[in-house]
């Protein structure tokens, strides 16, 4: 009997705050590395630069700002200060993307500022405040990625929250240094029709996140049926960063276990 042994065509990335918590972060990083992922961190701030990128992580993706805003004028020149004093960051841990949303996010993962109504003048103001952003990550060579994200569960009245929302910005200022964060986890929530979001995202994406619904635990435990995206994914010529933002369900080498079988063909 021939057998028959699937590997991944991605990049396979783990958030490193959401894995192994019983350890401390340079550990984590460290078992996520003798694994074969790359790692992803969230408000950097929050770490010892200098320790994690002595580490010998890979890392796949940051948050990319401290605090700020995409719709007012105060929160745009906050976001586009904290941006920037990101990227030294990014460039000392050799990480490629830098990660935005559509408002500042508190410790809960709330909206800073919350939105009830997203008017035209925000829409407007968001694509500045973006160009804007293009334009640094131009002048300093790195990549912004703009994140979908759920009202219904995880963060309400998010402005621009949707895929949809998400897409539209990035592909009205369409350039290379801004592109997709695009969570599946986030769109089944919010959007559902995975397959084809992909396809419409597909020339906008920059790295695409992923866990189950409900309960935000790894692929396999959930509703999702992340083999058939993986497939489709890889028909479509997707080459890129999957990166696992998700809560083991149980064990930590078994969620990342499942992942990876998950996107392997």
């Amino acid at each position: 009997m021939t057998t028959i042994t699937k590997s991944s065509p991605f990049t396979l990335a783990v958030c490193a705050e959401m894995v192994f918590r019983s350890l401390p972060v340079i550990d984590r990083l460290k078992r996520l590395t003798e694994l074969g992922f790359q790692a992803e961190i969230w408000d950097w701030t929050k770490h010892d630069i200098a320790a994690i990128a002595r580490s010998g992580a890979t890392f796949s993706s940051m948050t990319g700002y401290v605090t700020g805003t995409l719709a007012d004028d105060a929160g745009a020149d906050e976001l586009l200060r904290t941006a920037r004093l990101s990227i030294p960051v990014a460039k000392e841990l050799n990480c490629p993307r830098l990660n935005l949303h559509g408002t500042g996010l508190d410790g809960q993962g709330l909206p800073v500022v919350k939105s009830e109504v997203v008017t035209g003048a925000m829409w407007l103001k968001a694509v500045d405040t973006l160009k804007r952003i293009a334009d640094l990550g131009e002048e300093e060579g790195v990549t912004f990625v703009l994140e979908n994200l759920n009202e219904a569960v995880d963060h309400p009245k998010t402005p621009f929250a949707k895929a949809a929302d998400t897409i539209a910005l990035v592909s009205a200022v369409n350039r290379p240094s801004l592109k997709l964060n695009l969570d599946l986890y986030h769109a089944q929530i919010g959007e559902g029709n995975l397959i084809e979001l992909c396809r419409t995202a597909l020339p906008h994406i920059g790295e695409i996140q992923v866990a189950d619904v409900p309960g935000r635990k790894e692929p396999g435990t959930g509703e999702i049926n992340y083999p058939a995206i993986a497939v489709a994914l890889d028909t479509m010529g997707y080459r890129g960063t999957i990166g696992m933002e998700a809560w083991p369900e149980s064990d930590d080498e078994l969620a990342l276990t499942r992942f990876r079988n998950a996107f392997s063909i």
